[in-house]
């Protein structure tokens, strides 16, 4: 006979692992303790619509308890859920093996995120503003670019703040920037587990941590010093305080996850806010109070979710223009137009959005390199729509699709009839809708080589996957026809998907699809003879009062008259039992294999530093097709424009300089790795042109200004050199303008000028006039000009007498 719980509820099926969340005595936890599980624990499972309460009894002024004792009707909800919220609830014990999986699932994440991280490479733009703001807390607040506080960075600053604040404790070094991102990622897999636990269960959040850390994606993302990993763990922070708050109806973690998606706004700006219509659905479906509670819940947290988003639009907006950084990515030094036009419309062009009256500059593309079709011309097309299907995205991040879409699907079709408040459903509506809404944000805006969007992807599919896998089992295990089918139909579909996946890379791994197939017709092998000993003997137990739980899907279905006692069965039973189980592992190490292969693939020297967070044969071709003549052709030369048109030496782009874009960035990275914090990285002709404005600079705020970002590059990233550079990322920002550029000369703020490099806007306006009123320097490679305060103050006197 089954043993049961004092409610009357069954135990899970068997002691294995991955069946279910037992209590010591092996019966499954109460209603009022531990998380809401797929696993065992019955704290999901309230009455199905038209059953009777736990209690048997309506609650206040008639409306119907559910099972966690919450009501779930208009009236009574806000005092009892007050009285319900000052109890402490007793912590679920956790299975044995728990803290030691999670333990080697961090291990493994931070192996593969830190692996090589003493070669780690500079990412072009990013590393230069992260020196700038470790160095000046001026340029730490506004994120600039350059030391001397010219201009910021194309983006808010808010992903380098933890870059910079390691550069400033570690020293400048490729390994201290990228260190903050090694600890976001590993905090990210830690979150994503408490999320999961608290909604699915312990093993639905094991599942879910350790499918995450397989990601290449994510193996890739969180060694990049980029803006997704603090931006990843910011969400992952706000799905898991709406979870917490949708539990229980409680509004200050609801706040805190108002909180949390403002700071990822500050890393990736409204990119963040796509996340907003899954927790808002999430905490107005099921949290168990009314309706008006709900509403003025979410809007409180809407409130604290702008007013934080907006901080630093704020900040920069009401600060004189005088006294901080012009705003890269416009023409009208706006912080908004930064966010709203360059940062955000400009990326969906594709789709006939246009950012042409909103401030931002036209072209979105690195200056020197071949300009994009204006904003808002381009015409949507059916391919883009099967965009993260294309083998560079799909081999990223895509070996899971099939689970999670199978899971989502389930998780909500399986349990329709449950309370409104059923937390487990809410769950997979949230994981869902997050996963469906940056699906489509990233099939109509402009991804290209950038792999590292990704990990906000992830995050949901991982998710998804480690509930779906507990959900499916627990199927298989009950039997019957209506839903056993699930779990061999996921193995199989994820399987034969990663065959697909893999076939698109033929010479790389040619083992991974048949092992896993291999793997997976074993694992299905096991199931099917070990469910012999496990479906005639599992069977609903009778409930032992008026209260308990029946609805479909209910914990208490799971009792099993072989699950632990001594009247559990013959031996031949426990064995094809543990078969079972044995097939469930060798089922999910087939589905994981393929998409761990590919993770793992960062300990190779060859594909582990890309500088764009992608993994495997991806990662090589990232950093080669910036060279593809088409892709990346160089302007031509204009000697009106302030350019030479000469190659890299005359660029003053520094050979050694690590750019993500560049085929040998990684050599280059091993190779100059312990050179790359001091200026003896620059050429010599680059340290001869340093030393002597130094030694010339006098009291000007500016040590020369160079005509493009990419020739004051070097200068900033090694020498932490005050370089006045011009025409922000895409080299038409109108920063500085002529006139601007000739009051900084007539004040004596900037006294020497370095023509040449790729053309500019501000450079094909400066350009003629620096030639025509200051003296080319002698002696040096590049074309130095020095420009007197009496040259400016002249020139201003002919345009007068004009």
């Amino acid at each position: 006979m089954a043993s049961t719980t004092p409610a009357g509820n069954a135990s899970p099926v068997g002691n294995a692992p991955l069946v279910g969340d037992a209590s010591p005595a092996g019966n499954a936890s109460s209603a009022l303790n531990g998380p809401a599980a797929l696993d065992g624990s019955v704290a999901v499972d309230g009455p199905a619509r038209g059953e009777a309460s736990p209690s048997g009894k309506p609650g206040p002024s008639g409306e119907t308890i559910s099972a966690v004792g919450v009501p779930t009707g208009r009236a009574g909800g806000g005092r009892l859920l007050r009285r319900i919220g000052a109890a402490r609830r007793t912590p679920e014990p956790r299975p044995a093996y728990s803290r030691p999986a999670l333990l080697a699932i961090l291990v493994i994440a931070g192996v593969l995120f830190a692996w090589d991280i003493q070669h780690s490479a500079f990412h072009a733009f990013y590393s230069e503003t992260a020196r700038s703001m470790s160095e000046s807390w001026h340029a730490f607040l506004f994120g600039s670019f350059d030391p001397g506080g010219s201009i910021t960075i194309d983006k808010l600053p808010g992903f380098l703040w933890p870059q910079a604040l390691s550069a400033r404790i570690f020293g400048f070094h490729p390994w201290a920037l990228t260190l903050p991102q090694v600890i976001e990622g590993v905090l990210s897999v830690a979150v994503l587990y408490r999320a999961v636990r608290r909604w699915a269960g312990e093993n639905a959040a094991l599942l879910a941590a350790a499918a995450f850390a397989l990601t290449p994606a994510i193996a890739g993302l969180f060694r990049t010093e980029v803006e997704d990993p603090a931006f990843t763990l910011c969400v992952l922070l706000a799905g898991d305080a709406t979870l917490r708050a949708a539990r229980g109806a409680r509004l200050r973690p609801l706040l805190a996850a108002g909180v949390w998606v403002g700071l990822s706004f500050q890393a990736k700006m409204l990119e963040a806010w796509a996340v907003l219509p899954a927790l808002g659905l999430l905490y107005v479906l099921s949290a168990p109070t009314a309706l008006r509670r709900r509403l003025a819940h979410l809007a409180a947290a809407g409130a604290v979710c702008v007013a934080v988003s907006a901080s630093w639009v704020l900040l920069v907006t009401f600060t004189p223009a005088k006294d901080r950084p012009y705003i890269d990515g416009t023409t009208n030094n706006s912080a908004a137009s930064q966010v709203v036009g360059y940062n955000f419309l400009n990326r969906f062009s594709s789709v006939s959005v246009s950012a042409k009256d909103t401030g931002s500059v036209a072209v979105s593309t690195m200056a020197g390199t071949a300009p994009a079709p204006p904003t808002g011309h381009s015409r949507p097309t059916a391919g883009q729509w099967v965009k993260m299907f294309a083998p560079s995205l799909v081999s990223q991040i895509g070996w899971l699709y099939p689970a999670a879409a199978l899971a989502a699907v389930c998780g909500v079709v399986w349990r329709r009839g449950r309370p409104r408040t059923d937390p487990l459903r809410a769950g997979f509506v949230l994981w869902g809708v997050w996963l469906v809404t940056y699906f489509l944000v990233f099939s109509a805006g402009a991804v290209g080589g950038h792999t590292y969007y990704m990990g906000v992807v992830a995050v949901p599919l991982a998710a998804l996957f480690g509930a779906g896998m507990v959900q499916f089992w627990r199927a298989w295990v009950r039997g019957g026809r209506a839903r056993a089918w699930a779990l061999p139909t996921v193995v199989v579909s994820t399987v034969a998907w990663s065959a697909v996946i893999a076939e698109l890379f033929p010479t790389y791994l040619p083992w991974l699809a048949p092992a896993a197939a291999v793997l997976g017709a074993g694992g299905l092998g096991l199931l099917a003879w070990g469910r012999r000993g496990t479906r005639t003997r599992t069977r609903t137990r009778p409930a032992s009062g008026p209260g308990s739980p029946a609805g479909p899907g209910s914990a208490s279905r799971l009792g099993t008259a072989s699950a632990s006692g001594p009247d559990s069965g013959s031996g031949g039973d426990a064995g094809r039992r543990r078969t079972a189980v044995l097939g469930l592992v060798t089922a999910l190490v087939a589905m994981l294999l393929p998409s761990a292969a590919w993770a793992s693939s960062v300990l190779d020297p060859t594909y582990g530093h890309s500088g764009m967070g992608s993994t495997g044969p991806v990662a090589i071709r990232h950093r080669t097709a910036a060279h593809h003549p088409a892709a990346h052709r160089a302007p031509a030369a204009d000697p009106s424009d302030g350019t030479t048109g000469r190659t890299d030496a005359s660029t003053g782009h520094s050979p050694r300089h690590p750019d993500p874009s560049d085929g040998t960035a990684h050599e280059a990275a091993r190779k100059t790795a312990h050179q790359t914090s001091g200026e003896t990285s620059l050429s010599p002709a680059q340290r001869q042109l340093l030393a002597y404005t130094r030694a010339h600079q006098g009291g000007a705020t500016y040590l020369f200004a160079t005509t493009s970002w990419r020739v004051a590059s070097p200068y900033i990233l090694h020498a932490g050199a005050a370089v006045l550079p011009m025409g922000g990322f895409t080299g038409t920002a109108p920063s500085p303008t002529a006139s601007g550029f000739r009051d900084l000369v007539a004040t004596g703020q900037l006294r020497y000028v370095v023509l040449g490099g790729p053309a500019t806007t501000p450079g094909r306006a400066i350009g003629p006039w620096v030639r025509a009123h200051c003296d080319r320097v002698p002696g040096q490679a590049y074309q130095l000009y020095r420009c007197t305060p009496e040259s400016a103050a002249a020139d201003r006197s002919g345009a007068e007498r004009r």
